[in-house]
């Protein structure tokens, strides 16, 4: 494994999961939220987001945690391996 996408429901764990890989397998994580927002909450512009996404997939290795469903078409083809945390919501909520 060598690039790792988890995707699913907020509060699913996606983060807790990448933390926990992270530190299996050396790999280091990419927190899509992080890569999206700037600072204030300003959410970075489409054109430029997506030519993000397509920098942060062609790297030799990552772990890649959040769903930005607008750029799964750059990401999820670009994992080795997608796991997929199908929890229901008001799991995740609680």
């Amino acid at each position: 494994m060598n690039r790792v996408a988890i995707i699913g429901n907020g509060g699913s764990g996606k983060s807790a999961l990448a933390r926990r890989l992270s530190g299996i397998l050396g790999l280091q994580i990419i927190h899509l939220d992080r890569e999206q927002w700037k600072p204030g909450w300003v959410m970075t512009p489409k054109d430029e987001w997506h030519a993000k996404m397509r920098e942060l997939a062609s790297r030799e290795s990552w772990i890649m945690d959040g769903n930005y469903g607008g750029t799964q078409y750059i990401s999820l083809p670009a994992a080795d391996t997608i796991v997929f945390l199908d929890f229901p919501r008001l799991i995740c909520v609680y």
